[in-house]
């Protein structure tokens, strides 16, 4: 599998082929084509590691859309002096799916993360066991007339 670790807005993210990821928000256009600085590039058991960049590694993303996060809301709350100042934020993201890692000209296509469901063996499911049959119950015992005196304390 082959992933870089990137640089977007002063973050750094893990980027993998295929992936959609979320960054701060960048102005290019919905379906416009991103190029992204690579800190780090790995292949399998192979590491190139930037001083900061990686000269030669491309990564190339395409905008999905613009996202915002969750609220982020603050209080200020005073009880005795009658201050409560209420305030929010949301975060503007931008939603990228990494579309190639490579060297320049190298020709990719955006791998996978996991395998086609269809292409591995059908798994079977347990065997059942056997219902068991409820114990037939029991009758009461027939009583004999006399009721159970109740005890008495002084």
């Amino acid at each position: 599998m082959r992933y870089a670790i990137i640089e977007s807005g002063g973050k750094q993210y893990r980027a993998v082929e295929g992936q959609t990821i979320e960054v701060d928000r960048l102005s290019g256009e919905e379906g416009a084509q991103v190029d992204l600085r690579a800190l780090l590039m790995a292949d399998g058991d192979d590491f190139l590691v930037g001083t900061p960049t990686v000269g030669g590694i491309q990564v190339k993303a395409t905008v999905l859309g613009h996202i915002r996060g969750e609220k982020a809301v603050r209080f200020k709350y005073s009880p005795k002096k009658r201050i409560r100042v209420r305030g929010g934020h949301r975060q503007q993201y931008t939603q990228l799916t990494i579309d190639f890692i490579g060297r320049e000209g190298e020709t990719r296509t955006a791998e996978t993360a996991e395998p086609a469901a269809s292409s591995e063996e059908p798994v079977a499911e347990p065997a059942k066991a056997p219902a068991k049959k409820a114990a037939a119950k029991k009758a009461p015992a027939k009583s004999t007339g006399k009721s159970a005196a109740k005890k008495t304390s002084k």
